[in-house]
């Protein structure tokens, strides 16, 4: 009975990851395809929103897109900043000047990710961190595609821990409960998700093997 209630959410996933990997639709085009794909479960199916919903649900997506584009609009000059005068390339140099290994340098990008988690957004993250560390992890030997599928993993816990955690306020509204409250239940979800972080930054092959089973690599 739960699965049939919740099927129609599920098969979102499906429509977004198998429409990017059969080559349908780019990330961005998938986006747009959930969002239609999500109106109409909401509105037809479930009934969790009106058609008179609709325009203050549009309002309040502009404001948020409106903040988090600011943020993205100065991460990105700040990236371009970075670019024009070579600092990722000096940083690179200087970290491997002093003996950084692979496995130390990943103990750092955790920590400093985990770190912007709590004060920045995801997107802001990727755009002002890869710039610096890509030449620094390509100069170490470690895979392009591992950093990112790493990058991706660290966003994922900044976003279920506060006070930025889009997540956490996304289930805050569905389930009715306070932030304080939600953050104390997602302790356990939490540490798994670290746990697991763990794992595949020291096990590249989990992050690699897919695309290499595909002949991406």
């Amino acid at each position: 009975m739960a699965f049939q209630k919740c099927v129609w959410g599920l098969l979102l996933i499906l429509i977004v990851l198998g429409g990017i990997y059969a080559g349908l639709f780019t990330p961005t085009e998938a986006a747009a395809v959930s969002a239609v794909y999500a109106f109409v479960v909401a509105v037809f199916v479930y009934g969790d929103m009106s058609l008179r919903d609709v325009p203050k649900v549009l309002l309040g997506s502009a404001n948020m897109s409106a903040m988090i584009l600011y943020i993205i609009t100065n991460a990105v000059l700040f990236s371009f900043l970075m670019a024009n005068e070579n600092i990722p390339q000096h940083i690179a140099e200087w970290i491997t000047s002093v003996g950084v290994n692979w496995i130390i340098f990943l103990l750092i990008v955790n920590v400093l990710l985990l770190l912007a988690g709590n004060v920045m957004e995801a997107s802001s993250i990727v755009l002002i961190m890869a710039p610096i560390l890509f030449p620094v992890a390509v100069k170490l030997g470690i895979h392009p595609v591992h950093l990112g599928i790493l990058m991706v993993v660290n966003m994922e816990v900044g976003m279920c821990h506060p006070p930025v955690g889009l997540n956490l306020y996304v289930a805050s509204g569905i389930a009715k409960m306070g932030i304080t409250e939600l953050t104390i239940a997602v302790w356990p979800w939490l540490l798994t998700m670290l746990i697991f972080l763990g794992i595949v930054t020291y096990v590249p092959e989990i992050s690699l093997w897919l695309p290499r089973a595909l002949g991406m690599l």
